[in-house]
């Protein structure tokens, strides 16, 4: 008898002390609701330390966890530094807490009360996510709409209608914090999945080339944009980025072939013709460049780098006739004078065209263009014998060069 006695004043004792514990936690959301949220994390956190033999009975119930998410949630909340040193990142330590309270639940009764939690979790992580872009955090960004994205995929959270549903504006924030944080094979990862669900058009493909690029993969980056040309053929900005790549990589005919569906597409782009003329003055055809630097001249009355293209084919073209009339042997001065005045009608059709590009430069604030223009006007009004330009034109490169 005196056995049963001893075993059934053990068995009270033990008891007691899971009570006791569990009390514990109702003491941490009580200083929680009271706002004292130290003393909130303190009592909690001692109700899962695995060292605390008393732990034993709140270690793992989900309402501990349950209770631990909201504390943690409610530090991020707080608006007192000293409260928010109570943790590195409370928002990770309440999805995890949440996640547990979830996984011990094995009859699903808090499903409810969790979701609720969840939902407001997931704007918290928002918030952290808009304010760590704005404060150039990117890591601390990227992270938080990862886990925006782990909330979401939790089968609590599933929209029972529609199941496959996304957020696309998440994956690709995401994506975007990736690019910002020089991760571009997570931002790929990202920009890929919203191209999945057609977000953002074209821009999209755009930035999965933009990350290929950044990673020194051609190859894969022009692959993206003919996928997204595919998709949106009218995109002329996709165009404007193939253009670029063939004509960085030399390949002067896949360039020309994305020029001409360009210009078809928007036949007023004076930036376009001047691309056409650029490469048509890359393959030395040089009346076709002509020709398509004064059609952009035509649809852009101030297009200074087109004048100064345009004012540099006549330009070379009088170099060039001089050496002819360089080459012409002494005895024949009358040969050698016809020479030289072809040069000179070149030099001639220069003149206005590199005018123009040193004003409309000079307009725009484009000095690199602006003081190319007038270096090439001294050469030629001096090669003229026009001194009284040739003046003023040193003189506002002396000035320029201050």
């Amino acid at each position: 008898m005196m056995k049963k006695t001893i075993f059934l004043f053990v068995l009270i004792l033990s008891v007691t002390a899971g009570f006791a514990q569990k009390g514990k936690v109702s003491s941490a959301q009580s200083y929680k609701d009271g706002g004292k949220l130290d003393k909130a994390v303190e009592t909690i956190e001692m109700t899962i330390d695995p060292s605390n033999e008393k732990s034993e009975k709140t270690l793992d119930w989900p309402k501990t966890w349950e209770v631990r998410g909201e504390i943690f949630q409610a530090v991020y909340q707080s608006k007192d530094a000293n409260i928010k040193k109570l943790s590195d990142n409370p928002l990770a330590e309440a999805l995890k807490s949440y996640k547990k309270a979830l996984d011990l639940d094995e009859k699903d009764r808090n499903d409810n009360s969790i979701k609720i939690k969840l939902t407001l979790l997931i704007s918290d992580f928002t918030d952290q996510a808009v304010q760590a872009f704005h404060d150039n955090n990117y890591e601390l960004a990227l992270q938080s709409f990862k886990q925006i994205l782990e909330i979401q995929d939790l089968p609590l959270m599933v929209d029972a209608e529609n199941p496959q549903a996304v957020d696309t504006v998440i994956i690709f924030n995401a994506g975007l914090a990736a690019y910002n944080a020089e991760k571009y094979d997570e931002a790929i990862k990202y920009y890929e999945e919203a191209a999945k669900h057609d977000y953002n058009g074209a821009r999209t493909y755009e930035l999965i080339s933009s990350s290929y690029i950044l990673k020194q993969d051609t190859v894969n980056a022009v692959e993206a944009l003919q996928e997204g040309f595919e998709k949106y053929p009218d995109n002329s900005s996709i165009m404007v980025q193939l253009i670029n790549i063939y004509l960085n990589s030399n390949k002067v005919d896949e360039a020309m072939k994305y020029l001409e569906l360009a210009i078809e597409n928007d036949p007023n782009n004076a930036s376009f013709h001047f691309a056409r003329g650029s490469l048509y003055d890359k393959i030395n055809e040089l009346d076709k460049a002509v020709e398509a630097y004064k059609k952009a001249i035509e649809i852009k009355e101030d297009y200074a780098d087109a004048y100064y293209n345009l004012g540099a084919i006549y330009y070379n073209k009088g170099v060039k006739q001089i050496e002819v009339a360089n080459d012409v042997p002494t005895n024949q001065p009358e040969k050698f004078e016809e020479e030289k005045e072809k040069a000179d009608i070149e030099f001639k059709k220069a003149l206005e065209p590199m005018e123009n590009a040193a004003k409309y430069a000079a307009a725009a604030n484009e000095k690199d263009t602006q003081m190319s223009a007038l270096e090439t006007l001294k050469t030629v009004y001096y090669r003229l014998k026009m001194m009284d330009q040739f003046d003023t034109v040193n003189a506002k490169l002396e000035e320029l060069q201050q």
